[in-house]
């Protein structure tokens, strides 16, 4: 009987028990592709909460990223540029083929293929990675690039390359592939201060970016990389090669043909010339700073319109440039009526020194600092006809002297000023208190220390040139203070945030005590030390000059444009010729004359009143020969050697003839008295005097202008009678090294 089946034989058989590394496996994998999903939803969350964030299309193109800052003369030329530059907007259908393909060969050729992030290239930057051991080549797109530019910096750190990605996806959801490449190529920095191809093209080839070459891209294109080492500018060489390596990758990605590639030359290409820094920058040095007390935005692009006169600050820097002696320096501010500043010098080159002397150095300004003394006189009750006697005085132990070496007298203080006697200015400061011509030169706008010794009255205390020249400003515009400004209004975004308003209520001194001050400078200006600045119209202005010649000075008005000009080395080592009377003056007169060409002669209030005849020049005015509006200075600004005294055109000697102590009063021609001849030892009589002549040399003699002869006294003294003129002029001692402040 065949038996049942056991239990055991029907139970079956139960598989193998699983390995616990496969269910470990099995799990990771679980998880692993759980993280994914969930990372792939946070990427997702939030490339789609940075699109929601991102500025539309109009936006990024309207926002420049830093602050640019235009400088406009007053015409409205635009005379500098700082801060990042940007060229015009060109939309993507003006942006040139070559340009583009350009682009995208040297620095993302599968940008029409990934989604703003590129999986290949990031594997290739990896590989490098560990070939190389650093990071060498970078994995970002183009896409990448625009959003680091835009929104992040330059740091290399995952979590900005992270943020990088998140946001060049966004972009890529946002924005259209033409879109982007646009805002690339109008936005990327190119280096020398340029963002984008217009910049670019502008800077290096001095054209638009609508019609560029092949080599142009190449050129543009391989800045990318690195600006700073393949600019044209600073290395030609690199920029060239660069240039290649574009034209290579365009050839391999098909993006020109194997003859256009041999065809282009980007060794060929000429360069824009680099604009210098003339001497514009001394003015935009001074005046930008201004900025941070007047306006609070920090960030817009600025417009900034400038009182700069282009065609005026052109003939400044030529006047010092031509006129300034070799081995010195020069500087000039001139001032129009309610103190706008038209043109300013701060020495002659600006690439060589950007030191601006004009507004930064201190320097003693010798009789140009008697306009306080004069006006702290006047304003006590002095007037132009009052009369002081020219003699030797001695004050706490200091004893001034004039430069001739003599003393005339008495004197109206008109005489004393023209000829800019030391003793009389000396008498005036201890008359009226050194205290008192301090405070007179704070008032109007010496900001320097002053100091009260008794020789402050010869401008031992050092000044600026700005400000000493606001100060004969002030004098022009009738006692009311007029302060330097450089900005007449500033604009962002096309609003304007700042408007410059003149102030015209500060008067300083009451109006006829500025008409009597002008009287004084017109006289220096005609018959006394500074002849040289005449121009053919109305000129109101005064010298000055240091010990041993170690600054020379001319300051003046005429036709509304008050001007300052300063001489003398850096170093301040005296300079052999170089009074106020001669280079400074003449670089005044040149300077004015072009910058009042265009202006009505405007006439003085006070007619010009000539001097007291029998008063000789003082020494300034002879070490200046300019000053007997006949000859002129060499090309180092040193005198040339005067003509002989009392020479007539024709070469005849002409006799000096007395002048009345009136200047009003007309001169008679009259024959003097010929004294009976000696005869000569040989017994031959000697030959008569010749005739007067109305000529140059009288001319020059009547109003004081003589080299060698002038009278010096009373007509009623007999050393003023008259006498014969010798035969030679006898040439002025040089007391450069003796001088006193002058």
């Amino acid at each position: 009987m065949p038996r049942a089946p056991s239990s055991r034989s029907s139970r079956p058989r139960s598989s193998k028990p699983r390995s616990p590394w496969r269910r470990r496996i099995v799990v990771t994998l679980q998880v692993l592709i759980g993280l994914a999903v969930l990372a792939v939803g946070a990427l997702a969350i939030a490339v789609f909460v940075a699109k929601s964030q991102l500025p539309s299309f109009d936006e990024l193109k309207s926002s420049p990223n830093g602050q640019m800052i235009r400088v406009h003369a007053a015409d409205g030329t635009v005379i500098v540029s700082l801060g990042p530059s940007y060229g015009e907007w060109l939309p993507y259908g003006r942006i040139p083929k070559v340009m583009r393909d350009a682009t995208i060969a040297v620095e993302d050729r599968r940008f029409r293929q990934h989604p703003g992030v590129d999986p290949i290239g990031i594997a290739r930057s990896v590989e490098v990675r560990f070939e190389k051991g650093r990071w060498k080549q970078g994995g970002s797109t183009i896409t990448q690039q625009l959003a680091r530019n835009v929104f992040l910096n330059n740091q290399k750190r995952f979590g900005r390359k992270f943020r990088e990605a998140i946001l060049a996806l966004a972009m890529e959801l946002k924005f259209s592939k033409d879109q982007i490449l646009e805002l690339y190529l109008n936005k990327v920095y190119y280096g020398g201060g340029a963002y984008g191809i217009d910049a670019a093209s502008r800077k290096f080839f001095g054209h638009g970016a609508d019609h560029l070459s092949l080599s142009e891209a190449a050129v543009i294109a391989g800045l990318v990389k690195a600006p700073s080492n393949y600019s044209p500018t600073a290395d030609a060489e690199a920029a060239v090669g660069r240039a290649g390596v574009v034209i290579g990758q365009m050839e391999r990605n098909g993006f020109i043909t194997p003859g256009e590639a041999a065809e282009a030359d980007p060794q060929a290409l000429k360069l824009a010339p680099e604009p210098k820094q003339n001497s514009v920058r001394y003015f935009t040095d001074w005046a930008l700073p201004q900025l941070d007390t007047l306006i609070d935005e920090q960030t817009a692009p600025l417009d900034v319109w400038t009182t700069l006169d282009l065609n005026m600050q052109r003939a400044a820097d030529a006047a010092i440039r031509n006129d300034a002696p070799p081995g010195t320096q020069g500087a000039l501010v001139s001032l129009d009526r309610d103190g706008a500043v038209r043109a300013m010098v701060g020495g002659k080159d600006y690439v060589a020194t950007n030191y601006n002397r004009a507004v930064t150095a201190v320097r003693q300004p010798g009789s140009a600092f008697k306009l306080f003394v004069y006006l702290a006189a006047l304003e006590a009750g002095h007037k132009p006809e009052d009369r002081v006697v020219d003699e030797p005085v001695t004050i706490d132990g200091w004893s001034p002297r004039n430069d001739s070496r003599r003393n005339s007298g008495s004197v109206t203080l008109r005489t004393a000023f023209a000829y800019s006697l030391n003793t009389v200015a000396a008498k005036l400061g201890q008359e009226v208190g050194f205290q008192t011509v301090a405070d007179m030169a704070r008032r109007f706008g010496i900001t320097t220390p002053v100091n009260t010794h008794p020789s402050m009255v010869l401008g031992t205390s050092e000044v600026r040139v700005i400000d000493i020249t606001s100060a004969f400003a002030s004098v022009a515009n009738k006692g009311v203070k007029v302060t330097p400004y450089a900005i007449t209004k500033v604009m962002a975004n096309g609003e304007t945030i700042y408007t410059h308003e003149v102030d015209r209520s500060h008067v300083l001194v009451a109006p006829y005590v500025a008409a009597q001050m002008t009287d004084l400078l017109q006289t220096a200006v005609n018959t006394g030390t500074g002849r040289a600045a005449q121009i053919g119209r109305p000129v109101a202005g005064k010298t000055g000059t240091t010990s041993s010649s170690k600054d020379g000075w001319f300051l003046g008005f005429s036709s509304g444009i008050t001007t300052g000009v300063w001489m003398g080395r850096d170093n301040g080592r005296p300079v052999a010729g170089l009074h106020g009377g001669t280079a400074p003056a003449k670089a005044w007169a040149d300077y004015m004359k072009v910058a009042v060409a265009n202006r009505p002669i405007e006439q003085f209030e006070t007619q010009v009143t000539l001097p007291e005849w029998q008063l000789e020049p003082d020494e300034e005015s002879y070490f200046g020969q300019p000053d007997d509006g006949v000859t002129g200075v060499d090309a180092d600004g040193n005198p040339l050697p005067p003509p002989t005294a009392g020479a007539a055109p024709d070469g005849s000697e002409a006799v000096e003839i007395p002048m009345r102590r009136d200047p009003g009063a007309p001169v008679p021609i009259q024959q003097p008295q010929q004294p009976d001849a000696p005869d000569a030892p040989d017994g031959v009589a000697r030959p008569p005097q010749p005739q007067q002549r109305l000529d140059q040399a009288w001319i020059d003699r009547v109003t004081g202008r003589g080299t060698g002869s002038a009278q010096r006294g009373d007509p009623r003294d007999p050393r003023s009678a008259p006498r014969a003129a010798p035969p030679r002029a006898t040439p002025p001692r040089d007391y450069q090294d003796e001088r006193p402040y002058q």
